[in-house]
């Protein structure tokens, strides 16, 4: 693996975590009905950091192969709408418009983790906890969504 392509691939990682810095979750959310299940707030980060060295090896591991185009598409979809979402629920708070937005993101992680997995065993397997998070991270915006209905998203004024 090339440590230089890790970096790379962690600072695009830190670029989307940054959204999380600049739309952070405040009183707004706290006032939101959310299920049970809800993990405790300390989860959150910890499991996005591991996530996103996980990813980073990933994209570096298969990086430089030959035949690792889609691979290379699918992982700069992921980190794409991962770095969308989180304007999109907590900046705009518009929980409906959130939702097509983890589709799309739950989609471009499970071709990247497929892909990955076509080219290096541990690159696929280090795709593998992502899913599960944005599989748990897409009930729980669902659930959000479906406990607050009259939640409107903010309303911004023309520019």
């Amino acid at each position: 693996m090339d440590i230089v392509l890790f970096f790379l691939f962690l600072a695009a990682t830190f670029g989307a975590a940054a959204t999380g810095a600049l739309f952070p979750t405040g009183e707004w959310y706290k006032t939101l009905k959310k299920p049970s299940w809800v993990p405790p707030n300390w989860v959150f980060p910890v499991v996005w950091t591991s996530i996103y060295l996980l990813i980073a090896f990933a994209g570096a591991r298969v990086a430089g192969m030959e035949g690792s185009a889609y691979a290379m598409a699918f992982w700069a979809v992921q980190i794409a709408f991962n770095a969308l979402w989180t304007p999109v629920f907590f900046g705009l708070r518009n929980l409906r418009a959130s939702l097509p937005v983890m589709a799309c993101l739950w989609l471009a992680v499970l071709g990247a983790m497929i892909t990955h997995f076509g080219l290096d065993f541990w690159a696929g397997l280090a795709f593998v906890p992502y899913l599960v998070w944005v599989t748990v991270a897409a009930a729980l915006n669902y659930s959000v969504y479906k406990l607050n209905p009259d939640q409107k998203p903010l309303d911004l004024p023309n520019i």
